[in-house]
């Protein structure tokens, strides 16, 4: 049975201590966490605000929202210990003449590192930096914490890593992307590194096509002034989607350090084929969700929403992406990502090619595919062609080797959000992304949308709730001859 290695003792500082990620992710992982003695007593945690609280009012503030956002119980002795290491102090940091003694008094002097997790918008995360580090916070080994997005496009992303890294070092800032603290996400590297049953096959020619899906059932919601200025193509396609895509495609590290795995990274960014407006439309769909049905309700499409009839953001984008290098030539990867599609789920499929030689006939239609499930229940299926009993000659299934998380392993582990705050402690920056990965990524980014504006690609339309999202989207596909992967068909 695995076992939870305690970190050292650390000074955490949450700035948008109040808001929505503090409450919905980072107090609850900081509690289990705690409960589960990875997290010293005599630690510190404290939630930074303009909101005017107490420490007891923050204490309060974190029990319910942990009550509210885990799936077990709140353990009352457990509770009562970890609350003493909850504080809170009223500032606005972004404020010149901000007070920082408050804050300063609840740190601790010791040898220890203060860590400011940035939970606010990526607009006044330079201010913030340069603001901590006239405080005098930013010395010795102290860190800094960046929720995506970095910024909005190229442009903004260099501006913001300029500006953090004017005051930070690169090897103290920590991109987070959650995704990447998914336990299947970490196991890409497990799954094809350790085992020689995969690598040797890694490739072209073995490899037929793979899709990339991160598929969600809720709307914009409370976010539709936020989505509107983002669209699906930076706020999933620029991170979840390329970081998903650069593990699978990378090259195998020399070694599972830090910067061995994020220059294969990189390689892999630096290898994506620019989209340009000469191949956007035959390679790429943008689309918007209108009125529909989900789990047998029905609901508004975007523009009710937002309550703007005339917006073209995109809350769905599908597109055939390339890597241009030798490993991959000639292999699409077709990526996809919407909001108000049927269901909730994040997978990635390898398709494998087809036996050279059918020899039991058209029964044999199928080959070999791998699963790789990132929520909601995480695992691993590998697809394989197994003779189905019984009399009446041969016939041929595609059956999975399943590995499912819940069932192979009967203890509750770490969510994303947990173990990468536990990796910021240790300093360990495996999974967190680079500068480069960042510009990199808009780069290329950058260049589909501008490719979208110069073509004056249309926006089409689906109704909520559908499996697949837009027909145009079913149909970069099949102009392949080939189909999206969809619940297990």
């Amino acid at each position: 049975m695995a076992k939870f290695i305690p970190v050292g003792t650390f000074d955490l500082v949450i700035f948008g201590g109040t808001g929505d990620l503090s409450q919905r992710k980072l107090l609850p992982a900081l509690y289990h966490r705690y409960a589960d003695g990875q997290i010293p007593e005599d630690s510190r945690i404290v939630g930074v605000s303009r909101t005017e609280m107490s420490d007891e009012d923050f204490r309060a503030f974190a029990f319910e929202a942990c009550g509210a956002h885990t799936k077990d119980s709140i353990e009352k002795d457990c509770w009562a210990k970890f609350e003493k290491l909850l504080s809170f102090a009223t500032m606005d940091a972004t404020d010149p003449d901000a007070d920082w003694s408050g804050l300063k008094e609840r740190l601790s002097d010791d040898d220890r590192p203060a860590i400011f997790y940035l939970a606010v918008t990526p607009k006044i995360y330079v201010p913030i930096c340069e603001a901590i580090g006239e405080a005098g916070l930013a010395g010795g080994d102290a860190r800094v914490v960046l929720e995506k997005p970095i910024g909005t496009d190229l442009e903004s992303a260099k501006a913001i890593n300029s500006g953090v890294g004017a005051v930070f070092a690169e090897d103290h800032i920590y991109r987070i992307d959650h995704y990447l603290g998914k336990e299947t996400v970490q196991n890409l590297l497990v799954l094809r590194f350790g085992n020689t049953l995969f690598e040797p096959l890694w490739n072209r020619t073995a490899i037929d096509h793979i899709q990339i899906t991160v598929s969600e059932d809720v709307g914009v919601g409370e976010r539709a002034g936020y989505y509107d200025s983002a669209g699906a193509v930076r706020d999933m396609l620029q991170n979840h989607l390329l970081q998903l895509l650069c593990l699978i495609a990378m090259e195998p590290p020399n070694s599972i350090e830090a910067d061995e795995i994020r220059t294969e990274k990189i390689k892999v960014l630096n290898a994506l084929r620019p989209m340009q407006a000469k191949c956007v439309s035959d390679d790429t769909v943008r689309a918007q969700y209108g009125p529909g049905t989900v789990d047998g309700e029905k609901v508004k499409g975007y523009l009710e929403e937002l309550d703007d009839g005339d917006s073209k953001t995109e809350t769905f984008v599908a597109i055939k992406a390339w890597v241009d290098n030798w490993r991959w030539a000639r292999v699409p990867f077709y990526l996809r990502t919407g909001k108000r599609m049927r269901s909730r789920h994040s997978e990635i499929m390898v398709q494998f090619r087809e036996a050279p030689h059918a020899m039991f006939g058209e029964d044999q239609a199928h080959s070999n595919r791998l699963i790789i499930r990132l929520q909601p229940d995480e695992g691993v299926q590998l697809y394989v062609q197994i003779k189905e009993p019984g009399p009446g000659g041969l016939r041929v299934q595609s059956l999975p080797l399943n590995l499912s998380y819940a069932e192979s392993f009967q203890v509750r582990y770490p969510d994303a959000y947990e173990r990468l705050l536990m990796d910021v402690v240790r300093g360990n920056l495996a999974l967190f992304m680079r500068r480069e990965e960042v510009e990199e990524a808009w780069e290329w980014v950058d260049g589909l949308l501008e490719g979208w504006a110069a073509a004056n690609t249309p926006i089409h339309t689906y109704a909520a709730g559908l499996e697949d999202g837009p027909v145009e989207a079913r149909m970069l596909l099949r102009q392949d001859g080939r189909d999206w992967w969809s619940n297990g068909k």
